[in-house]
């Protein structure tokens, strides 16, 4: 009979890098379809709907506390190029202090 391995806390840092990678893929995405969005209107389909709810709904929140200090240049909105900066730093310290 063999013991499961236990969680280290490489594992717990290297489960936060995979959040923060996660989280600015979705940053990404969110950025793309805002970009299609202003060129040719995203026809109707409810599981695209979904996807993109989804995409809107878990970046917007943190996006939005960027967009009200950082303003617009244009029709340019440079608040992501800020957040994810943020982010990923926030994510590196915080694996690093995880891994000790």
């Amino acid at each position: 009979m063999s013991l499961p391995a236990a969680i280290t806390r490489g594992d717990v840092a290297n489960y936060v890098d995979a959040l923060v990678l996660v989280y600015f893929v979705l940053i990404l995405f969110n950025i793309i379809l805002s970009w299609v969005a202003q060129f040719r209107p995203i026809p109707y389909n409810p599981t695209l709907r979904a996807v993109i709810g989804f995409v809107e709904e878990t970046t917007n929140p943190y996006l939005n506390v960027f967009r009200r200090f950082v303003p617009r240049i244009g029709p340019l909105d440079i608040s992501p190029i800020f957040a994810t900066i943020l982010l990923f730093l926030v994510g590196g310290i915080a694996s690093s202090l995880i891994r000790g």
